[in-house]
Order: structure tokens, then sequence, then C-alpha cells
């Protein structure tokens, strides 16, 4: 098998720059976007500038203000005033990272331009609308109903076509291509939206969270050892590939493969590789399972949310395809007159993938200890700090949003706690561009040429028949065990 010095250096993970790391920059610039949103609770709007975007049918209302307070901005302005925040922001976080900032600040100009033209082009009414009364309010006959997250699908695929068909431009753009990055952001946001949404059934979030737990160690425990067995068994691969592509499939996609590739002093090529098949096979998964679990799960929500932090195997993938599934089930389940309330279902995805990347820093040490002490003793053995080394920083993040925003809605005083999720809805708007950012990125990072050429078949062989094989089955069949006949609560 050979790698080529390029795809060495592809995808991007976690780049270290003089003083911080993607992992750390993702929490302060999460953490940041928080407290700014959190002023709202004293009246002072610091958000409301934010675009926003509506399903539409006449391009000039397409756009606005997240905020009234800022209305006279308008929707171009909303978005121009947004791309330079953004912009800002992450070239400071650019900076940082030791990025080339004039390659950066071009390139982010252009991945923006994408995605959010992609996020536009999703919430077209002949896209996105849903119900009767939606397709009767702008006078269209059809829709493909995919709601307005269909723009998601809209940037993977642009991103997709830019990287196979363009690769000159996808390798100009790559300094500004960051989806660890865009999706840790994202997250870290997310914790507070899921906070305030669970704040109303405290004792169901729990119940969530605890069967959330116990599906991933049962699954996990199926997982790597099967795939370890295959890769081995029936494959002929040796240990060294074997165990960051077990990790890879089995727990986290991207960051597992790293974590246990460095865990186990393999060469650097071999978690590059296995992290490519990661996210090239996230894009399929994207592609297809939300629309499956619209057919055939919409009557279990929750099952369908659990299914894909299970199944999808990268925190962008797996958060924002939660997302995707949970527009998809909520509007068909509108349809037949049934209103469920948002951010269950994506709730779901995003605690089971959270837990996940949890016990990423606990695996990786566990079998750097076996490598390095049993399998190929050296000197250099496997530490207890590695736990924390290893230990996705972001998740501290997605903890703090979560229980500050909870503290708030169960504790604050009723005037206070009743404008919490207007506040938090606004952060959540960035939550939102960041996911479209994050699925552009994917597709960007997706040139399956260039993997084919590099003689990669026989892992691809093996992730294919592990994925499609078992993989994505027994993770349905745990979710269905641990989440079956529960519901979103009904909107009021």
């Amino acid at each position: 098998m050979s790698v080529t010095t390029e795809s060495a250096r592809w995808p991007s993970t976690a780049a270290p720059g003089p003083w911080i790391t993607e992992d750390w920059l993702s929490v302060w610039i999460g953490l940041a976007i928080f407290a700014l949103a959190l002023a709202g609770l004293g009246g002072v709007d610091l958000l409301g500038w934010a675009v926003s975007t509506s399903v539409w049918i006449d391009p000039g209302q397409a756009l606005s203000t997240v905020s009234k307070t800022y209305a006279q901005l308008g929707g171009a302005g909303a978005l121009a005033v947004t791309y330079l925040a953004l912009l800002a922001v992450l070239s400071v976080g650019a900076a940082a990272l030791n990025l080339d900032l004039k390659r950066f600040a071009i390139g982010f100009t252009v991945v923006f331009a994408f995605a959010y033209a992609s996020w536009i082009i999703g919430s077209y009414a002949y896209v996105a609308a849903v119900t009767p009364a939606d397709q009767q309010k702008f006078g269209i006959g059809w829709s493909l109903k995919l709601t307005n997250e269909g723009g998601y699908v809209v940037a993977l695929l642009t991103g997709l076509i830019i990287a196979n068909f363009f690769p000159r431009l996808a390798e100009w753009l790559k300094e500004a291509i960051r989806p660890e990055l865009y999706i840790k952001i994202a997250i870290v946001i997310l914790g507070a939206f899921l906070a305030v949404t669970a704040a109303g059934r405290l004792s169901l979030a729990s119940s969530l969270l605890l069967r959330g737990v116990a599906a991933i160690v049962e699954a996990y425990l199926i997982y790597w050892a099967v795939v370890y067995y295959v890769a081995r068994k029936w494959f002929g691969f040796n240990r060294e590939w074997a165990a960051p592509l077990a990790s890879g499939i089995s727990i986290c996609g991207v960051s597992a493969a790293i974590a246990v590739g460095g865990a186990i002093r393999a060469r650097p090529t071999v978690p590059v590789v296995v992290s490519s098949l990661v996210v090239i096979f996230a894009v399929v998964e994207v592609l297809i399972l939300p629309f499956l679990a619209q057919t055939f799960l919409w009557h279990e929500p929750m099952v369908a949310g659990a299914w894909m932090g299970l199944a999808v195997k990268t925190d962008g993938a797996a958060v924002a395809g939660g997302s995707i599934t949970e527009a998809l089930i909520l509007a068909k389940s509108a349809a037949a007159g049934v209103h469920y309330q948002p951010g269950w279902v994506l709730g779901v995805t995003a605690a089971v993938k959270v837990f996940i990347d949890v016990f990423i820093g606990i695996w990786a040490f566990v079998l750097g200890y076996i490598w390095t002490n049993h399998i190929n003793p050296s000197r250099d053995r496997a530490r207890v700090a590695e736990i924390w080394q290893r230990f996705p920083k972001f998740v501290i993040g997605f903890v703090l949003t979560f229980t500050l925003a909870l503290l708030i809605a169960l504790a604050a005083p009723k005037e206070i706690g009743a404008r919490l999720p207007a506040a938090i809805g606004e952060a959540n708007t960035f939550r939102v561009i960041f996911f479209i950012l994050t699925f552009f990125s994917i597709g960007i990072l997706s040139n399956f040429q260039r993997l084919w050429q590099e003689g990669i078949g026989r892992l691809a062989a093996v992730y294919l028949l592990s994925l499609f094989g078992f993989v994505i089955w027994v993770g349905l069949i745990i979710s269905w065990l641990f989440f079956g006949g529960i519901h979103p609560p009904l909107a009021s």
C-alpha cells in the first residue's frame, strides 16, 4: 500500500499551533459565543445581527437578521456582518494554529460562500416545504420535503463535486477546510441548546442519558472485537493496521483512529489513511441513513436519533446526520398530525456521540498499555497521563454550556429564565452555520479517485463489509433495545 506525501497531510486534524490545538480552540470559541448569548438574559442583544434563513419562494425573503433588534441591517447586511465576524474570529484561531493567514482568509471566504449558498438553496420551497399547508402558503404543488436542513445535503454534495471534479480548487481551499474545528465549535454551542430542551422534561432527559451510556458500552464491546477479527483473519492485516481500523470503524472515526494509532506507536501513515476512509464512508452514511430512518423509523424517533450516533463514524457527520433525521421525522410526523418538540432526537444523537468521544482516551490508553507492555514491548510505554492527553477537550465545552444553561433554566428567577430560550436560540444560529461549514468541508475531503489510486481498496473492503455487514445493523438493534417505545414530548 502506498501513500503519497500529499495524502499524508489529508484529511487535516487537530493541527497543533504554538500555543493551542483545534480541540481547545473550539472550546474557547464555543464558550465565547455562549457567553455573548447570555447577555440577552440582561436584555442586551449582542448576537441578534446574525443571519437567519427562512424557507423561501421569493429570493428577497430568504435572509433576515435573527433578531428584530437589528432588522435595519436587512438580509444581505446580516449575511455580510456574519461572514466578517466569523472571518475575524477564525482568523485569530488560524494564527494560533500557525496557519497561513492570507490563504486561510481567502479560502474561508470561498468556503463560506459555497456553504451558505448551499444552505439558501436547501431552503428553497420546492426543496424544503413539508406540509400541504406550507405548499399552499408558497403556491407550489410539490416539494422534496427535505425541510431547510436539506441544505446540509446540498453543502455535502457541493463539496463532493469540487473534490472529485475540481481537485485543484479543493487543494487551494485546504487551509480553510477544518471540519473537526467547525463541528466541535457547533457541539459546544449545542450543549446549551440541548439543556434548554431538557429543562422542561428533566426526568426523561436523565433516562435518555443513562440509556445512551448503556447502549454505547454494549455496542462497542461488540463492534471493536468483530472488526479487529475481520481485518486480521479475513483480510490478513497486521496489528498495526487492524487496531486503528477497528477503532475508526467502531468507536469514533477520525479521532479514534488517530488516538489509537498514536497510542500503539503506529506509523503516521496508518491513521491518516484510515481517517480518509472514515470521512468517505461517513459521507455515504449521511446520504442514506437519515432517509432510511424517515421511511422506517418515523414512529420511533429516539431509536433513529440513537442509531445516527452509533452508526455514523465522525462527530460532524453523526451530529449533522442526527439533525437531518430529526427534521425529516418531525416533518413526517407533523404531516400525520403528531407534533413533537424539536431537539430531542438530535439530543440523543449528540449525547451518544459525546459519550463515545469520552471513551476515546480511555480506549487509546488501554490499547497503548497492551501494545507497549505485551505485544511490542518498548521503553516508551503507555502512561495513565495519555488518557487526558487523548481526551477530546471539546467535550469539556459541551458539558459546561449544558450545565450552565440547565442551571439557569432551573434556578434563575422566572423573568430571566423566560429570556433563556431566545438567547440560546441566537447562539444556535451559529451552531447551524458551523454545521453547514462542516458538511461542505467533509465533502471537500472526499476525493474518491485519489484514495483509489493510493491503493487502499483492501482497507475499503474491510470497512464496507464491517460497516454495512453488521455495525449499522447492530447499532440499530441496540438503539431499538434501549430507546424503543420512548418518544419526544409533544409540542404545546
